[in-house]
């Protein structure tokens, strides 16, 4: 299966020409660089070249990308020959104009563009007042009621969404004069309203702080655009935050003061003796904290100077202080098993669950219930779940309260299942409020004599620092996890920290037990993780594909998802099968992938609506995932890395809605959609605390610099029932013998062993 095609050599240029159209259709767009396929329906008689006597839709390529569905534009550019394409307009500029038949009007109002007008009613109104229906709606909107089922509301909200319209048409006007995209002019419009060009102009590094998707390089391009200087103090600041903001973004919970110069001196392009001087004063207006810790990895060799961005600084020693204040609590909530017999007991146990616990296990079990913080760690086929079972079991056969939690809805359901017992996620558990805040705090600590957390690997230091500050002084809190998976998405590596600080009681399972022996997943997840290759061919729930060619394997992979893999297993290959890629760009990254998958299980559909947001299209039965934590939507906030499906879309409302993973349906606005990526393909980080029926990975070279093996092992024990991987020998054989790269920059081990 092809890639996407992609810009390559044009033959035999012309002079500049115009070419009047309205935007039908974008077959590609590539967000980062905004080069876009489209299709275009050429206006009659507007003096178009070439193709002025034909009414088909013509192909244009070029800097398209903020361009709508239904808009009528006027492009500039060049008409070329493709040598595989065939004729087509290169774009230079466009602009938007307004149509001025009654067709260009329909197409135009019923496009989706104007909140309040589909198609039905963009039919209605042109039928009533013709091409005067724009000067109604801009000069004479209390005319709209004479549209039959036009109401006083609906022309109201139709009156708001127009004059909305042209204002954010104004901000566009002068951001594109400093090149900023038109999906990011309307958040800049919706955060700032009136206000927008002025903040433009004389705060653009606020940008990056108060609107999202609007990083520092965004920013700092505006900024120039504006006259700020290169060495200005505001723009050394901002670029020392972004710096860090960045770090944190790699897991990082604070930068060694060396080293956040040398990378803030790579991004700013200035010298480091202007960068140096501004960090106290980045400290002083409390955008950034300043402290020593140990050097990592090097016991005795001294202190380090570290720069924190304060939630992180914050989080790391209130995580460290609660977790000693729980260990050194007097009260017990689960005092009784302090003189348990525990031979009675895990006889009892016996009967219940039908299975004798490993010795391992009933260590495991009598940590949980006698430890008020307990860290249970494992590989899979281990008995993790198993122990878990048997915690929760005998704590409620003695009444008390149990609290079950994990990071993702998934891994909550799967808990639930095993248990028996209510599971939620981490962010409803604490009921977090808009903003961030959570109901159940310190203040106001759960109800419960013992709290499970499952998935901890991916659980990162701030969400960390808010589930523990709400656990209650003398209940027991068991944190469940597979230390040698990838560390969480977000800052730090807690679970990893808890076991290296030594300073908390810590189980790990190490047994493989008969039956999971059977498994090529569980097997070959731990020939991965110890450093030796998979058994490719020897199980029925592990297949190999060989694939030596990278955009050979993207075609392969979307075969084995669409057709293979429900033909064979019966899987449905939206909701059983999920794709994890080592990384999100190349031919057989998770970028493209979605594409090919989109393509082949939610294609076009002539009449269907969709909706184009920049590189993306959206279209009902799309299988999405949230990109950032939004604490406004829903019962208790949507989080990073939440999956769910597309399951319906007005283009009248500018609005669709996701069904969650966790049976929530949560409504998005056209103008929140860069919140929403495809998910048929996630990268394995994005899949930590997930697990599905069917896993296929692509592993190519293209991905070299990622192949490695807790990432290889991560991706393997997201498998419940198969796992396919395609691709060369030579990249599994890479992932396999690469260890990993270092740690990352955290203290929270140092601080558990220096908190009294």
């Amino acid at each position: 299966m092809p890639s996407v095609p992609q810009p390559t050599p044009q033959v035999q240029q012309q002079h500049i020409a115009v070419l009047d159209g309205v935007l039908e259709r974008v077959t590609f767009s590539n967000p980062e660089t905004g080069y876009t396929i489209a299709r275009i329906a050429p206006d009659r008689g507007t003096g178009r070249g070439p193709v002025s006597a034909d009414t088909e839709l013509i192909t244009a390529v070029g800097p398209l990308l903020g361009a709508q569905i239904g808009e009528s534009l006027r492009l500039r550019g060049r008409w070329t020959s493709h040598l595989k394409f065939g004729r087509q307009f290169e774009v230079q500029s466009y602009t938007t104009v307004l149509p001025a038949t009654e067709q260009g009007i329909r197409r135009y109002l019923g496009s989706g563009l104007i909140k309040g007008i589909g198609p039905v009613m963009a039919e209605r109104m042109v039928a009533h007042f013709g091409t005067d229906i724009m000067h109604i709606i801009d000069d004479e909107p209390g005319r709209l009621v004479e549209v039959p089922g036009l109401g006083p509301k609906r022309s109201a909200r139709i009156k708001d969404a127009w004059a909305e319209q042209k204002a954010i048409k104004e901000v566009m006007i002068f951001l594109q004069g400093v090149g900023v995209s038109t999906s990011l002019a309307v958040k800049i419009y919706k955060k700032y309203g009136d206000e927008s060009i002025d903040t433009v102009k004389q705060r653009p590094y606020q940008l990056a702080a108060d609107v999202w998707g609007i990083g520092f390089k965004t920013a700092d391009t505006i900024a120039a655009s504006v006259g700020i200087a290169k060495d200005s103090p505001e723009r050394i600041k901002a670029g020392l935050a972004y710096t860090l903001s960045e770090a944190a973004d790699d897991g990082h919970c604070y930068l060694p003061e060396h080293v956040l110069i040398a990378d803030a001196t790579k991004i700013l392009g200035v010298p480091a003796d202007l960068i140096a001087p501004l960090i106290p004063d980045l400290a002083a207006e409390e955008l950034a904290v300043r402290d020593e810790v140990p050097v990592p990895g090097a016991a005795g060799a001294g202190q380090l100077q570290a720069v924190y961005l304060p939630p992180f600084y914050h989080s790391e020693r209130s995580l460290a202080a609660c977790l000693s204040r729980l260990l050194s609590s007097r009260a017990d909530r689960l005092a009784a098993f302090q003189s348990v017999d525990w031979d009675k007991a895990l006889l009892w146990l016996k009967t219940k669950t039908s299975a004798d616990l490993a010795p391992e296990q009933a260590d495991a079990v009598k940590l949980a219930l006698t430890q008020k913080v307990a860290v249970l760690t494992g590989g899979p086929g281990c008995g993790k779940s198993f122990t878990v079972r048997s915690v929760v079991e005998l704590a409620r056969a003695r009444k008390a309260k149990v609290v079950l939690a994990a990071p993702t809805g998934r891994a909550a359901k799967r808990l639930a299942e095993l248990t028996g017992h209510e599971a939620a996620t981490i962010h409803r558990l604490l009921k977090l409020q808009p903003g961030g805040d959570p109901e159940f705090d310190a203040a106001n600590p759960l109800d419960a004599d013992l709290v499970v957390i499952d998935e901890t690997s991916m659980v990162d230091v701030i969400l960390a620092n808010k589930l523990v500050k709400a656990v209650a002084p003398g209940a027991h809190l068991l944190l469940v996890g597979d230390v040698d998976q990838l560390p969480s998405v977000g800052a730090g590596e807690v679970l990893r920290d808890l076991i290296g600080a030594q300073t908390l009681p810590v189980v790990r399972l190490t047994k493989i037990f008969r039956q999971a022996q059977q498994s090529g997943i569980v097997v070959n997840a731990h020939k991965v993780n110890a450093g030796r290759p998979p058994a490719l061919t020897s199980y029925p729930d592990f297949f190999w594909f060989n694939s030596d060619e990278t955009e050979a394997t993207a075609g392969l992979v979307a075969d084995i998802v669409a057709r293979r893999i429900p033909a064979r297993f019966g899987l449905d290959p939206r909701r059983d099968v999920q794709v994890l890629c080592p990384m999100h760009r190349g031919p057989a990254g998770a970028g493209n992938l979605n594409l090919l998958l989109q393509e082949a299980l939610t294609p076009y559909r002539e009449g269907a609506p969709e909706r184009r947001y920049g590189g993306r299209v959206f279209r009902v039965g799309d299988k999405v995932t949230q990109l950032r934590n939004n604490y406004d939507k829903g019962a208790a906030g949507v989080f990073n890395g939440t999956t769910g499906v597309v399951t319906g879309m007005s283009l009248e409302d500018h609005a669709l809605t996701v069904r969650t993973d966790e049976d929530e349906e949560i409504g998005y606005d056209f103008d929140e959609l860069d919140e929403l990526a495809h998910a048929y393909a996630v990268t394995i980080h994005r899949s930590q605390g997930s697990e599905y029926p069917a896993v296929v990975i692509p592993l190519t070279t293209s991905a070299w610099m990622m192949l490695q093996r807790n990432l290889l092992y991560t991706g393997i024990t997201r498998a419940k029932k198969l796992v396919v991987l395609a691709g060369s020998r030579r990249a599994v054989a890479a992932a396999v013998r690469t260890a990993g790269t270092g740690r990352r920059h955290t203290a929270l081990a140092h601080r558990l062993q220096t908190t009294p």
